[in-house]
Formats: C-alpha cells, sequence, structure tokens
C-alpha cells in the first residue's frame, strides 16, 4: 500500500507593504533609542551615535516615502518605546545600540521574502549597515544578523554546543 500524499498549504507571499512598515517601525524605535543611548555616552561613542541616529531618520524618512508610494499610510512613530533592558550608563548605552540595529537588521531582513525584486534587493542592501553598526558596538559580528530572534520566534531548535567548543580557548601566549 502506497500513501496518498496530502495536500500542502502553499506559504503565503509575503506584502510589500507590512514588510516596510515592519522596517519603518524599526527605525522609529531606533530614532527613539539612540536620543536615550547617545545622553549617557560621551566622546567618540557620543558622536558615533548620534551620526547613526541620524542615519536612522533618513531611512525612517525614505521609508515612509516608499510607503506613500504605495498607497498607503505610513506607521506612526510612538510617543515612547520599552526598551530591552534598563539603560543608565554607558556600557548599558552601548548594549541598546547594538539592540536597536540588531532590531532594523531584523526588520529589513523581512524585506527580502517579498516578491518584487527591487524591495528584495533594498532589504538585503539596507540589513547590511545596520549588521556593521551592531558589531562596531558589540565589538563582534553574529554569524547571520538578524536571524537569531526570528529563530527564537520560530521555535527552531537552537544547535547543542558541547561545553568543551563553548569555552573560549586557553590564551597560550
Amino acid at each position: 500500500m502506497t500513501a496518498t500524499p496530502t495536500p500542502t498549504t502553499a506559504p503565503q507571499p509575503v506584502r510589500p507593504v507590512p514588510a516596510l512598515q515592519a522596517a519603518l517601525a524599526a527605525e522609529h524605535t531606533a530614532v527613539y533609542g539612540y536620543g536615550i543611548a547617545g545622553a549617557l555616552l560621551t566622546g567618540g561613542d557620543q558622536a558615533a551615535a548620534v551620526a547613526d541616529w541620524r542615519t536612522h531618520e533618513q531611512a525612517r524618512d525614505t521609508l515612509e516615502a516608499m510607503i506613500v508610494k504605495l498607497g498607503a499610510p505610513p506607521v506612526a512613530a510612538s510617543p515612547a518605546y520599552a526598551l530591552p533592558f534598563a539603560v543608565n550608563d554607558a556600557r548599558s548605552a552601548r548594549r541598546l545600540a547594538a539592540a536597536l540595529e540588531d532590531g532594523v537588521t531584523q526588520a529589513y531582513l523581512g524585506l527580502v521574502a517579498v516578491s518584487d525584486t527591487t524591495l528584495r534587493t533594498f532589504g538585503a542592501l539596507a540589513m547590511q549597515p545596520p549588521a556593521q553598526r551592531a558589531a562596531a558596538w558589540r565589538g563582534s559580528t553574529v554569524a547571520f544578523p538578524g536571524m537569531g530572534a526570528l529563530v527564537s520566534a520560530w521555535g527552531a531548535p537552537r544547535p547543542h554546543i558541547p561545553p568543551a567548543l563553548a569555552r573560549p580557548a586557553a590564551n597560550t601566549g
């Protein structure tokens, strides 16, 4: 006896406007968050935060124009956003900056799934600068920027890393 295959439901295509709205919401969050982070930083870190803040303002404006061009009203910024953790010193402000950039990277990753090739290309290219800024703020890179939160949200299992491999190697120099 052979089993009769059951039809599977094809995944629904990602619609451009909701994906753009998600990216816009992430940019709104970044603009707000950099206002918090920048207030706790000094010197070069503060200058970098101001530059990143301005970059996110420009990206926000670009996304708003793209959404309007598609005939939809852009999602408005909230007056305030809940921070992912307490931000009360320069160290936590740098962590916040990295987290903001991770959120923006993840939002642009969502654009890569739309059917419009121009928007897919836009999303793929737009992911790169925030991933680089996150690495700069964090002081290290991650293997697949923007994917960590998606993997957690989907409930996909994380790979088991044997304890011997999880520990950093001893400094032999």
